[in-house]
């Protein structure tokens, strides 16, 4: 080869490094376009199609962990349901240390509130189940922090749900009255008979497989990258602790255990130990 012809090469791989790097030619955005308490948000930063490029992005103080999916740079942020409403800035540090920023609105969520009572199998109505259903969820809420995820995304493909045929019977987000107690419902409820197959929602590692008092038996596998889904009141489980799962895998049945009156599943899902709406969530890969 000559050493014009190298010397064009070189060029010509300097000036495609120097023109992706160029702040003028590349932006933010995000999905959903209006954001709410207890929101999922998918940052994309446009024109960049290499994670080594990026040397920073945080959205407010949260440092936020890009990946790579189908050729384009995201993050993923979850909006707490009790996030303080108001503008928040998305900051994008480049390798060559210029800096793009994209202001969000976050909304408030509307309160909506409904009775639920505690199942005669977990005590009833009663003053003394009450208060046992909030000390030992708050017990099973702390050993589901901070589990172990992956540094990288296990995932390559867009996530789908855990049931055929979704219908959801309990949308996320709504405030149940336990006598005198609330219990903010963070997840999202599926129709599902005892015994519906119930699929891995995408490729992961299985993270939790037992049985608790109140979410009876549970499955949570991790995707990496602290994004996590959690399949709750099983009948039946079918992976252990450290399994590999599959993108559609059968990883279990469902049913009622726990706090739980009829058959049904309850899915959660986590971005980095916060709990966003799950149809939310599936709308990202739309």
């Amino acid at each position: 080869m000559n050493k014009c012809l190298l010397n064009i090469i070189f060029f010509g791989i300097i000036s495609s490094s120097f023109s992706v790097l160029n702040a003028e030619d590349i932006s933010i955005s995000i999905k959903p376009d209006q954001i709410i308490q207890g929101d999922p948000i998918m940052i994309t930063i446009n024109e960049v199609d290499d994670i080594s490029k990026i040397k920073s992005l945080r959205l407010g103080n949260s440092e936020l962990k890009p990946f790579l999916y189908n050729g384009i740079v995201y993050a993923m942020y979850g909006v707490d349901i009790n996030k303080k409403p108001g503008s928040y800035i998305i900051t994008t540090k480049l390798s060559n240390n210029s800096v793009i920023t994209k202001e969000i609105n976050i909304e408030s969520r509307k309160r909506i509130e409904a009775p639920l009572d505690i199942p005669k199998k977990l005590g009833g109505n009663t003053a003394s189940s009450q208060k046992k259903l909030i000390d030992t969820l708050a017990i099973e809420n702390l050993s589901l922090l901070n589990l172990r995820t992956g540094t990288k995304s296990f995932w390559r493909e867009a996530f789908r749900y855990p049931v055929s045929n979704p219908v959801v019977t309990d949308d996320y987000g709504y405030i149940r009255q336990t006598g005198s107690y609330t219990i903010a419902h963070k997840g999202t409820d599926f129709r599902a008979e005892e015994g519906t197959k119930v699929y891995s929602m995408n490729q992961g590692v299985v993270r939790v497989a037992k049985t608790y008092r109140n979410y009876g038996k549970t499955i949570v596998v991790d995707h990496g990258l602290g994004v996590m889904t959690f399949y709750m009141h099983l009948s039946k489980i079918n992976v252990a602790v450290g399994n590999l799962v599959k993108l559609g895998q059968v990883i279990g049945l469902s049913g009622k255990t726990g706090y739980a009156e009829s058959p049904h599943l309850h899915l959660t899902v986590r971005i980095n130990d916060v709990s966003v709406d799950p149809v939310k969530f599936m709308e990202l890969f739309k």
